[in-house]
């Protein structure tokens, strides 16, 4: 993977910060946003080579957000994996029809964070 930028996405201030060091201590540089519609507009100036992103956040939940990212033609191409504490199959099925590519529940240790970086890869 050339492109060692990932942006993390979660209104959780504590959720960012676990994920943020997680990917940083594997090399990565991460960008953060703390909204679906903040991550619309980061995503499209940093181009990371992928995000990982809330389900439940205020103003635009992580769904519509990855929908809007995956129909955007700058941003349809970067993987989005959810980061959630949704774990029901429905959650992931519907995550997938929105444009994800990878799905992780909360709570998540390190290595289950670092595995979703192959889907970028």
């Amino acid at each position: 993977m050339g492109n060692k930028k990932v942006m993390v996405v979660d209104d959780s201030i504590a959720e960012l910060a676990n994920i943020k060091s997680i990917l940083q201590d594997a090399g990565y540089l991460v960008v953060t946003a703390s909204s679906g519609k903040e991550s619309v507009e980061k995503a499209k100036s940093e181009q990371p080579s992928i995000i990982f992103m809330d389900i439940v956040m205020p103003e635009m939940d992580g769904y519509e957000a990855c929908r809007t990212l995956s129909q955007d033609p700058v941003t349809k191409n970067i993987p989005i994996v959810l980061v959630t504490s949704k774990a029901q199959k429905a959650d992931r099925i519907w995550g997938q029809l929105q444009g994800a590519k990878g799905h992780v529940c909360k709570p998540y240790t390190a290595d289950q964070i670092i595995d979703q970086l192959k889907v970028a890869a």
